[in-house]
């Protein structure tokens, strides 16, 4: 029999420290199968507990290096702010004490001679003094995480880290004290190699870590909408009772402005729910007996008596839950490429660095140990990660900066290099390709009765607070400046609403009420104008028919010219809503896409991005509504737009903060162009290494112009990837 349990993991910094103990675990005789999320810090493994234990696999995880804790469930919880506080304060001091040495460093060269360099700064005690506490106790983590990694059989950027750093600084340290008490001009020494790479390093540690905040809060957001109690009725009674405790039967009341606790049938009243939860769509639902709601809608108005239908852990909206967090804890598609290369080039290195010791030391110059060591030390320092390190978040912060002007906001790095490759895109419907918001968008009453009608559906409608009741009543008070008061209001259960208006009857409802009494003309507009995808309501006065109102969500002005762009850029546009066919073919005409389902759930929409990524498609998914969490979690990319809920933009890899469709594509192209610029980088990065590393063996390189040539690549990667800063779109 198989078990799945989750845990969490502490001790994780890298993308290989997750692999590792991936691979580890897998090999265990009973493991069927193991995620380990370096993002959220959870794991999640699947075994036959005939065959082993949780005990085994948390034992076999502590051996190599990390804690491993069992949780009940994924959860959001722990304290990453004091992770991110402990990598501040190491940067900022190591980049405070790296500034004496960085300024010292123009007394090497010089083209540098007019920037003054104080004699103190060049003393090697001083420089010994400041490095040491970057070296041993800011750096102390790449040496405890080298020694691991070398421990379980590994080799990865640490260990090479390491490896150049104790090189600059324990040459270093043997120039200081074997020229202490020498008349000769100081020794040229590489403290500030070791302190830059370390300073340099800790950046972007301290950079992914804040990414990493981001990726908890979807779920916060979506726990924060269920209900932890419920008014439960029984034998004429009320009383609070925790939502996990209810059962199917339970009759819940559900008061007026009330969220839903949990997924039932109403027995008893009738009102207008807000499901935008659900569909996504503004307009709310209109409920009577006999109709189902769900957790964590909201009851508009009316008091409502429930029977609870499922339990707390099977609602819609537990399942959306569900859905997100096992997104968020599946593998990434994306594997560290500079990780990937140091496995195989740290040991190259320090097979070439031993060669060039031994060559020196038993055949070029034998037995001169210090010449030996020099050119060791500079093949070491050539070789030093600096630029390899530097090549992909130097183009990520510039290019995503770049993006961040234009208000498209990345949530990690690694959304740029995957967003580019996508070549399916799926649209929402309302909030993305439309605004969200209706509108009024036909008046067919008599011209000269016009004002009076309008009048008398103002002062309806405005005893309402649904959207529909909202942008008739702003539409009717841009035309006239003040309304009556409307009596006697009632709602017609599943048809409109009724009242008296200065002695009128007075009723606002859709098509289906009084059909019959509709002529084959008015039958005909009422059609026309459903198949244009907009919502119609019939005015009847006194019994006579008075009119035509139509209200529907407008399209964004960018929508259209937005999807002709993405068509351009060779994308496949679909377009996938919880809406009726008519309003999602309208919209579908109007933007230019082919490809659409209509009537769909949030988790239709997600299975439906399932199935592309099975045929191998990468998948965007583009959305605005709590509904589209769960398809913006389980595409390759997700992309929301601002001006929808807060949850969905959590769900998202990427936000669009203005709502401004031509931006979703301009992301695309800044992906296209950082991806573009990280290739460059490492392209230079291993030129670099290639034509160096040779003159460092030869002995052409001393230390101190291996540690200049270093910097020199460094800087050429850093201003490489500042030309993204001046990036054209079109």
């Amino acid at each position: 029999m198989e078990e799945t349990k989750y845990f969490s993991v502490t001790g994780m910094h890298c993308a290989a420290c997750a692999t590792r103990i991936e691979k580890t675990i897998s090999k265990i005789d009973g493991v069927k199968d193991i995620h380990v999320n370096l993002a959220t810090e959870k794991g999640r493994v699947t075994f036959y507990k005939k065959r082993t234990n949780l005990k085994e696999i948390f034992d076999k995880i502590r051996k190599i290096g990390f804690e491993a804790k069992a949780i009940a469930k994924l959860s959001t919880e722990g304290n990453p702010y004091k992770e991110i506080k402990k990598l501040q304060q190491r940067f900022f001091l190591s980049a405070l004490l790296t500034i004496p040495l960085a300024w010292a460093m123009f007394d090497h060269f010089t083209w540098a001679s007019f920037i003054q360099v104080p004699a103190l700064l060049t003393e090697p005690l001083l420089q010994l003094i400041l490095t040491i506490p970057i070296q041993f106790i800011i750096g102390f983590p790449f040496y405890e995480r080298a020694w691991k990694a070398v421990k379980s059989g590994h080799a990865n950027m640490d260990v090479l880290v390491v490896l150049s750093t104790s090189a600059a600084f324990f040459y270093s340290h043997y120039l200081t004290f074997t020229t202490l008490q020498s008349t000769m001009p100081p020794p040229v020494l590489y403290f500030e190699t070791s302190a830059f790479i370390i300073t340099f390093i800790l950046l972007g540690k301290l950079l992914e870590a804040k990414t990493k905040l981001k990726t908890t809060e979807a779920l916060k957001n979506l726990y924060q909408l269920q209900t932890k109690t419920a008014t439960l009725y029984e034998n004429g009674r009320e009383f609070p009772s925790p939502v996990q405790q209810l059962v199917p039967g339970d009759i819940l009341i559900i008061k007026a402005g009330e969220k839903i606790p949990i997924d039932g049938e109403v027995i008893f009243g009738s009102t207008m729910v807000n499901e935008s939860l659900l569909t996504g769509e503004s307009i709310p639902v209109e409920k009577a007996i006999g109709s189902p709601v769900y957790a964590g809608t909201i009851n508009h108005h009316g008091l409502l008596r429930v029977k609870v239908t499922t339990k707390e852990s099977e609602t819609t909206l537990s399942q959306i839950i569900q859905i997100v967090e096992e997104a968020q804890n599946s593998k990434a598609p994306i594997q560290q490429t500079a990780d990937q290369i140091t496995a195989i080039f740290v040991p190259i290195v320090l097979i070439i660095a031993t060669m060039t010791f031994l060559i020196w030391y038993l055949s070029l110059q034998p037995d001169q140990l210090g010449t030996a060591l020099e050119k060791t030390i500079a093949v070491l320092i050539i070789a030093c990660p600096c630029a390899l390190g530097l090549a992909t978040p130097t183009s990520v912060m510039v290019g995503s900066g770049r993006a961040a002007q234009m208000g498209i906001l990345f949530k990690e790095g690694k959304n740029l290099e995957v967003l580019g490759k996508c070549r399916t895109i799926i649209l929402d419907k309302t909030g993305t390709l439309t605004e969200g918001k209706p509108h009024v968008t036909n008046i067919q009453i008599d011209s000269q009765q016009q004002e009076e009608v309008l009048k008398l559906v103002g002062a309806v409608e405005q005893g309402f607070n649904h959207p529909i009741a909202k942008a008739i009543v702003s539409h009717v008070q841009s035309i006239l400046p003040s309304l009556p008061t409307a009596e006697q209001v009632q709602t017609i259960p599943g048809h409109g609403v009724e009242a008296k208006v200065l002695g009128k009857k007075v009723v606002i409802a859709n098509p289906s009420y009084q059909l019959h009494s509709l002529s084959n003309n008015q039958k005909q507009q009422v059609k026309k104008l459903e198949s244009a995808g907009k919502t119609v309501m019939i005015i009847w006065i006194d019994t006579h028919f008075a009119g035509i109102i139509a209200v529907a969500d407008q399209l964004r002005n960018s929508s259209a010219p937005a999807v002709a762009r993405l068509k351009r850029l060779g994308l496949k546009p679909i377009l996938l809503t919880g809406d009726n066919p008519y309003t999602g073919m309208a919209v579908a005409k109007q933007v230019g896409i082919q490809k659409l389902q209509t009537g769909l759930s949030p988790i239709d929409k997600a299975h439906i991005i399932q199935s592309l990524q099975k045929k191998g498609e990468k998948v965007i998914m583009v959305g605005d509504g709590m509904n589209d969490a769960p398809a913006l979690a389980v595409a390759d990319i997700g992309i929301a737009i601002g001006s929808g809920s807060d949850i969905a933009i959590e769900s998202g890899d990427v936000t669009i903060i203005q709502g401004d469709l031509h931006r979703l594509v301009d992301a695309i192209q800044i992906s296209k162009k950082t991806m573009t610029n990280i290739k460059q980088n490492f392209l230079w990065a291993f030129l670099y290494n290639l034509v160096m590393i040779p003159f460092a063996m030869l002995g052409l390189l001393a230390p101190w112009l291996a540690g200049a040539a270093m910097a020199f690549s460094s800087v050429s990667v850093v201003l490489n990837a500042l030309r993204l800063k001046k990036l054209k779109l079109h």
